[in-house]
């Protein structure tokens, strides 16, 4: 991945258009995830091409996984639960993303005979992985050296796992692990959810019966170890994630309006337009339809004169990688907004809630944080900003984007390095940025 800088000193000019945002991130990787366990061959179509996927393609290629790409879809041949396999020593390398580490080792930790080296890029190895070795342990896996909680480490798996009881929270990262270790433990593992995450795993394993069975009204899910799972056949639809960042643009900028086609409406996934709307926000969701338990639509969007904002910490969980781009609404949004129940923040790709706030500060929008919520003064920026901005390399993809959406409604001039962080979950960002209207420069 080559690094470049992206400058900017201009802003957008009024837009209306209708795009299309990469895939979704998290069912890409966990449908690569799932095809190498399942049996026989499974399909991925409009897989996400992203830094983050193409590193879970290497990795699963280092078990044994054959992968065959094609023009119009991905075939996983697969080998079934626990028959992942790789010399001792071996390394895999998770590059910056948290979820193909967290769900891949939740795999791995139930996988007999497995010894394997551990690492990923500057900002993952930063990046704390004590919850989910502690309940890997559960399991019965071993991880070296001991008390070390950040890669690169050494796994060992178990040999014998057995099933445990789990008490998930905000994470659906943990969740998910806790669910792919199950699958080849001895007996029941149990789930119970106190908070709602995101449930793609669940619904991507819905139709194996006799392997997992969810109980919305006791919030548990269970998972009988040892089974065989059918294939899957997965048409991958957009991240709403991505689409938050053109929405947020399109709610700022006065007489502008954008259609978003076929993005990823999960009930779980959708806590960033839920809150918009909630405080003004003029956004529509159409054309909605359901396919393997997952609903997508096209999202409408136009200009909006939002209500400062209040986020609860219910929103969190269910809006999770949309907090660095909801900072910058409410800092273009006069009146003071407020985010509770941000913590976890802390532990992105970067300290989201630190790293923002030096951004903020640089703009002139005063703010102030304690370790679990943050005040943003919110104000009408100047048609003249003669601020500077220095984004530093984080590593951190939704920071270099929300900056990107700050610059470009500012005219501050802006510099953001190392963005092609950017390529691990929306490669084709800066081409849809340009199709809209905004200028810029790439720098190598």
């Amino acid at each position: 991945m080559k690094n470049y800088n992206v400058i900017i000193n201009k802003k957008i000019k009024p837009f209306n258009k209708i795009i299309t945002v990469d895939s979704d991130k998290s069912i890409s990787i966990r449908s690569l995830l799932i095809g190498a366990i399942s049996q026989n061959i499974s399909t991925i179509k409009n897989i996400l091409k992203s830094e983050d996927v193409m590193d879970t393609i290497k990795c699963l290629q280092r078990l044994g996984v054959k992968i065959v790409k094609k023009k119009s879809a991905i075939s996983v041949y697969g080998k079934g639960i626990g028959s992942l396999y790789a010399k001792e020593n071996t390394e895999l390398h998770f590059g910056n993303s948290g979820t193909l580490a967290r769900l891949l080792i939740g795999l791995l930790s139930t996988t007999p005979n497995i010894k394997l080296k551990l690492t990923g890029d500057h900002s993952l190895n930063k990046r704390s992985m004590k919850k989910l070795i502690t309940i890997m342990n559960k399991f019965g896996a071993s991880f070296y050296p001991k008390k070390k909680y950040h890669f690169p480490l050494k796994i060992i798996s178990s040999n014998m796992p057995i099933g445990i009881k789990y008490e998930a929270g905000v994470s659906a990262q943990l969740k998910s692990a806790t669910i792919f270790a199950g699958l080849n433990s001895f007996g029941l593992t149990k789930i119970l959810e106190r908070e709602k995450s995101r449930d793609h795993t669940e619904k991507m394993l819905s139709h194996n019966k006799e392997v997992i069975k969810t109980n919305k009204i006791l919030d548990t899910i269970e998972i009988n170890g040892k089974k065989t799972l059918k294939p899957i056949n997965v048409n991958v639809f957009g991240d709403p994630s991505s689409a938050a960042f053109f929405t947020a643009l399109t709610i700022l900028k006065k007489n502008s309006s954008l259609k978003i086609l076929n993005v990823g409406l999960n009930p779980k996934r959708i806590g960033f337009y839920q809150l918009l709307k909630k405080h003004g926000a003029k956004i529509k969701f159409k054309n909605i339809r359901k396919k393997n338990g997952e609903l997508s639509g096209d999202i409408i969007v136009k200009f909006s004169n939002l209500k400062p904002i209040k986020a609860s910490k219910k929103y969190y969980v269910h809006s999770t990688d949309e907090y660095p781009i909801l900072f910058i609404i409410a800092a273009c949004t006069k009146g003071t907004s407020v985010f509770s129940g941000i913590k976890d923040l802390a532990n992105k790709e970067s300290n989201r809630i630190k790293e923002m706030q030096k951004i903020l500060n640089q703009i002139g929008i005063k703010n102030n944080a304690t370790k679990d919520r943050i005040k943003i003064y919110g104000k009408k920026l100047s048609d003249k900003n003669e601020k500077k901005v220095l984004v530093k390399n984080l590593g951190d993809h939704r920071i270099c984007m929300s900056s990107f959406i700050l610059a470009i409604l500012t005219g501050a001039r802006t510099k953001i390095k190392n963005f092609e962080t950017v390529n691990t979950s929306s490669p084709s960002f800066l081409k849809i940025m340009r199709n809209i209207g905004a200028k810029f420069e790439i720098k190598k």
